[in-house]
C-alpha cells in the first residue's frame, strides 16, 4: 500500500455623515441615481467563492481565522486584483451528512465558485464509503440546482492506514470518483506536505498549524487559480 506524508453577503455599506455643529443651517446629501446604480454595479461585478467543509476549513486551533487556508486564498485573491470574495463556511466537526443539511442555508444567496472540503471526519468514524459518497453528491446537486453556472472544486481526503487497508483504499476513491461525476475540479490530496509531518500539524497531529495552513492554500489554489 502506497505511504502517504501523513463575509456570505459583502457589506458595501455607504454613510453620509451629515456637518451638524451650527445648528441653524441646514446640509443635505444628495445620492443621485448614477451613484447608487455605481454600487449596484460594484456589487454585482464582486463574484463569491464558498469553502464549505470541517475544522480543516474553519481553521480549528488557530489564533485567528485570517490563518485558515480560505482566508490566505483571499489574500492571494486580493493581491491579483481579482473581483472575488473568499466565505469560510467551515464547522468543526462537520460530517457530509451534516453538510447536506446544512447547506441548505447557503444557498440564499448566489455563488459563482464551491469548494467542497468534507468527509474527513467521516473516515475517522468508519463511516460507510458508500455512504459518504452519496452525501457529498447531493450536496454538489443541491448547489448546482440553485446555480446551475457555478463552477466546482473538490478536495480530496485520505484516512490513516491504521484503519485498513479495504476502508483505506475505499475512502481514497471516493473523490476522483464523485469529481468525474460532477464534473468537478479534483485536489486529489487536501493535506498533501502536511500529513504527518510533526511540525506542521498541532499537538493533535491532525490539525495543521499556522505554518501547515499556508500549504493547504497553496494545494487548493494551485487549482483553484485557473477557474477565476
Amino acid at each position: 500500500m502506497k505511504k502517504f506524508p501523513i463575509t456570505f453577503t459583502i457589506c458595501l455599506t455607504f454613510i453620509l455623515f451629515i456637518a451638524c455643529g451650527n445648528p441653524q443651517k441646514k446640509d443635505t446629501a444628495i445620492v443621485s441615481s448614477d451613484s447608487v446604480s455605481q454600487v449596484d454595479s460594484v456589487q454585482d461585478s464582486v463574484k463569491t467563492i464558498v469553502f464549505f467543509g470541517n475544522s480543516l476549513t474553519a481553521g480549528y486551533g488557530l489564533e485567528s481565522t485570517d490563518l485558515a487556508f480560505p482566508n490566505l486564498i483571499q489574500k492571494k485573491i486580493d493581491s491579483l486584483g481579482l473581483g472575488y470574495r473568499a466565505v469560510n463556511a467551515g464547522l468543526s466537526g462537520e460530517t457530509s451528512a451534516g453538510g447536506k443539511d446544512r447547506i441548505d442555508w447557503l444557498l440564499k444567496e448566489p455563488l459563482d465558485v464551491f469548494v467542497l472540503e468534507l468527509g474527513a471526519n467521516d473516515g475517522l468514524r468508519g463511516i460507510p464509503p458508500e455512504s459518504t459518497y452519496k452525501n457529498l453528491g447531493e450536496i454538489v446537486d443541491k448547489v448546482r440546482k440553485v446555480n446551475p453556472d457555478c463552477k466546482f472544486i473538490l478536495a480530496g481526503m485520505m484516512v490513516p492506514p491504521s484503519m485498513g487497508e479495504t476502508y483505506f483504499e475505499e475512502f481514497k476513491g471516493i473523490f476522483p470518483k464523485l469529481a468525474k461525476e460532477k464534473e468537478m475540479t479534483l485536489v486529489p490530496f487536501l493535506l498533501e506536505g502536511v500529513a504527518g509531518i510533526q511540525k506542521l500539524n498541532q499537538k493533535d497531529a491532525i490539525h495543521p498549524t499556522a505554518e501547515g495552513q499556508f500549504i493547504l492554500a497553496d494545494n487548493v489554489w494551485a487549482h483553484l487559480k485557473d477557474l477565476l
